[in-house]
């Protein structure tokens, strides 16, 4: 049964909610339910509701309070932040809950879990994050239990301009429920613009949660109402993507010398007064604009006029057309999902061909390279009306980068590096949506709107006296110079070995009186560098470790923590695979010896990394 406008008193929110928890009740809830509501209304009602007795025996069983486990796999923190957010909703319904890191969880305690969230990222080629790794595959393994009495969820975190969209949560999802498990709340695959899609899930678990245990389901006091208060006026005094903080820019200057193939900025924000804090690690995101003749070039292409009004979301803001584009979707990157949006949109016999099932590598290569201006040329739509065009574009996500300062170093102060992204794709050049942003547009004096994304998975060894390894060759080595910052800010006197690289040593070498610097007065203990294109044969960082590999052992053997920065998918990996070799030429190891050496590093928070 459905309830709906017209059959019953309730109002469109409650009728959506109701619709959505009522299929859920076994038959036991729905008689214990139906007596609880009744009560005032039943004279002479006494103390307990009567129902059948062959019933209550299912009833109780079915409504104990279950143990809720959340699990999170997550390299850049979304996800762990995630799982605190629903930790906390669920703390405050009463409801008993513990929460992990999938590689601190272990998996034999799986066959003990009774209802399992599961929160997670994607990587790489539809690959799960490095602290799920171990978890998915044990999951995905013969040794992994049978999960009948299991409840479960997931939450999948990902990019759509990306082809394996989700695809660990996906992956999650299907198996637990091959195992046996009972989805409790339907998954939901996020964007990069996650937080409300989150938001519902989150909500709507603990909703169900709470309605199918035994807790007290009684009006919340007024204390938890007053701390309930406390924590949202906190949270929204806090900048944040919603509410993000406008940040003056002190400095903008390039750090490449004459001749460089690249443009590298050093960007300094103000942070005066905005009580923004953050620790080595974290990251600063800045929401940007897209650039002004790509959008103008857009409009014009379609006929329409800039400044004619549009809604922008569901909350009614009215922005004019250009402003909208500008600042608040993307149009640099196609997606699957807007490839068959605008299928239904256009009218175009064309694209609908494209669009057809079965033609999935022919969209899956036409996006490659392109944007909305190549769309609108290759596939011209009849009618068209601009809010119609707004709703099927995605918002225009945050740019992260990492933070290349330290606070105690330099207060109310953040610096980024940021290297410019120009290519030419398809006859036309291409820029990179932020970064020409503020390596062409940005001055001194002009204000960025920016708001502190926090990573607690790569962060400085709790021990100052552990020896640490940087890894970062480009702009990956941003997070390193803000380490250093704050063991000189600090006075820590613990060993540490920094691999940079980039093209050419005299004009690439970024932040190299700095190093210099810190190499003199013993910040930093070691440095060994790789300039790809000053010789025939390209030389990169792994190359220098593999040199260096018999002392790169023994700090490994004495402890050290190794950090990672920078391109995934081509110098994280060639990396991963180096430290795998030096562990089975220096240490003796196996293949398999020497990936369980770095799980346990890991597990240990001793391989930490920030890659993209």
């Amino acid at each position: 049964m459905q309830f709906n406008v017209n059959n019953s008193p309730f109002n469109e929110e409650q009728r959506e909610y109701l619709n959505r928890l009522i299929p859920t009740l076994t038959e036991a809830q729905k008689i214990w339910l139906c007596g609880f509501l009744s009560y005032p209304f039943i004279a002479g009602y006494e103390q307990s509701v009567q129902v059948d007795q062959t019933a209550a025996p299912k009833m109780e069983q079915s409504i104990q309070t279950r143990e809720v486990t959340v699990l999170f796999g997550s390299e850049t923190g979304n996800g762990q932040s995630l799982a605190s957010t629903i930790v906390e909703k669920l703390q405050a319904k009463q409801l008993p809950v513990q929460s992990f890191s999938m590689d601190d969880f272990k998996p034999q305690n799986l066959k003990k879990v009774q209802d399992l969230l599961i929160i997670t990222s994607t990587h790489g080629e539809g690959e799960p994050p490095e602290n799920a790794r171990s978890f998915y595959e044990f999951l995905h393994s013969k040794r992994a239990p049978k999960l009948e009495n299991v409840r479960f969820s997931v939450l999948a975190l990902g990019d759509e301009s990306y082809e394996f969209f989700c695809q660990t949560g996906k992956d999650f999802d299907k198996r637990l429920e091959e195992l046996g498990g009972e989805r409790l709340y339907p998954r939901v695959d996020c964007d990069v613009d996650f937080e409300d899609p989150a938001e519902q899930w989150i909500n709507g678990v603990v909703a169900v949660l709470h309605e199918t245990s035994n807790a007290n389901a009684s009006a919340i006091s007024v204390s938890e109402k007053q701390a309930a208060a406390t924590l949202l006026e906190e949270k929204q005094s806090v900048y944040s993507k919603k509410n993000p903080y406008p940040a003056e820019v002190l400095e903008n200057i390039s750090l490449n010398g004459r001749g460089s193939n690249k443009e590298t900025r050093h960007l300094v924000l103000s942070l005066e007064d905005s009580g923004l804090t953050f620790e080595p690690g974290d990251s600063l995101a800045i929401l940007p604009e897209n650039d002004p003749e790509l959008v103008d070039s857009l409009i014009n292409e379609l006929g329409w006029n800039p400044e004619e009004s549009v809604q922008i979301n569901e909350e009614g803001d009215i922005y004019s057309l250009r402003k909208a584009l500008l600042s608040k979707f993307e149009i640099t990157r196609l997606t699957k999902s807007f490839i068959q949006a605008a299928a239904e949109l256009f009218h175009n016999e064309e694209l609908k061909k494209l669009a057809a099932p079965g033609n999935e590598e022919k969209v899956k290569a036409y996006l490659d390279g392109r944007d909305l201006l190549d769309f609108v040329r290759d596939f011209r739509p009849v009618q068209l009306k601009p809010v119609d065009f707004i709703h099927i574009l995605r918002k225009l996500p945050a740019r992260q980068y990492s933070i290349a300062s330290s606070l105690k170093a330099n207060p109310d102060e953040v610096h980024l590096t940021i290297s410019a992204v120009r290519f030419q794709a398809h006859g036309r050049n291409r820029k990179g949506v932020c970064s020409s942003q503020i390596a062409e547009r940005i001055q001194p004096g002009d204000m960025l709107s920016v708001y502190v994304d926090q990573n607690p998975n790569f962060k400085l060894p709790s021990n100052p006296d552990t020896p640490i390894i940087m890894i970062g060759p480009g702009t990956g080595v941003a997070p390193f110079r803000a380490f250093l910052q704050e063991r000189e800010a600090e006075g820590v006197t613990g060993k540490s070995w920094l691999f940079f690289g980039d093209q050419h040593f005299s004009s690439d070498f970024l932040y190299q009186v700095e190093w210099q610097k810190w190499l003199k007065n013993g910040v930093l203990t070691k440095m060994d560098v790789a300039f790809s294109r000053d010789q025939a044969e390209k030389v990169y960082v792994q190359h220098r470790m593999l040199e260096k590999r018999k002392e790169f052992y023994q700090w490994l053997e004495d402890g050290a923590v190794v950090y990672v920065c920078g391109d995934e998918k081509h110098m994280a990996r060639d990396v991963h695979q180096t430290i795998l070799t030096i562990l089975e030429k220096e240490g003796g190891l196996t293949s398999e010896q020497a990936a369980v050496y770095i799980d346990q590093m890991r597990k240990q928070k001793r391989y930490q990394r920030d890659v993209y």
